[in-house]
């Protein structure tokens, strides 16, 4: 695992930095995001797809919020899809091939919140990592790292 960014950062620097990665992201990324409850995973989640839709001149999706009861909530841009899971309601493997997350992934964008099933049992060999730690009710820890040697200019 190849550490990419480690900042404290509070609301507004979260979005900052969904807004640079989704200018960095590619069809075909995974992204899985690690955390506590309530520690920012479906705030990331829903400032990054923001950010995508942005990038691409489109209107932006009225609510997004957190898959926990349908598992998997997904966004069409113009030639792909973001899928965003939350996996905290699973608790073994066979479930996870119940939801269709392996065919979504060729051609998606593919956020994952709890993804300790997946990343524990599946051979997922090219994904990013985000984890975020609670400090204070305003500030954050985010840790990124990337499984190969994938690096951004900035950040």
């Amino acid at each position: 695992m190849y550490r990419i960014i480690e900042c404290n950062c509070d609301l507004k620097q979260l979005n900052k930095f969904s807004q640079k990665f989704a200018q960095k992201a590619a069809v075909g990324d995974i992204i899985f995001l690690k955390g506590e409850l309530g520690v920012g995973k479906t705030t990331f989640a829903r400032f990054f797809i923001n950010a995508l839709f942005d990038n691409l001149s489109l209107q932006k999706p009225q609510s997004i919020k957190s898959p926990s009861f349908p598992i998997m909530i997904n966004y069409s841009l113009l030639k792909y899809e973001i899928f965003h899971y939350d996996l905290f309601r699973l608790k073994s493997i066979n479930e996870i091939s119940e939801i269709d997350i392996f065919e979504n992934l060729h051609g998606n964008i593919i956020i994952v919140e709890w993804p300790e099933l997946i990343m524990n049992h599946l051979s997922v060999k090219d994904f990013y990592l985000i984890e975020l730690e609670l400090i204070d009710l305003s500030k954050r820890h985010l840790k990124m790292f990337h499984s190969k040697k994938k690096r951004f200019n900035e950040f």
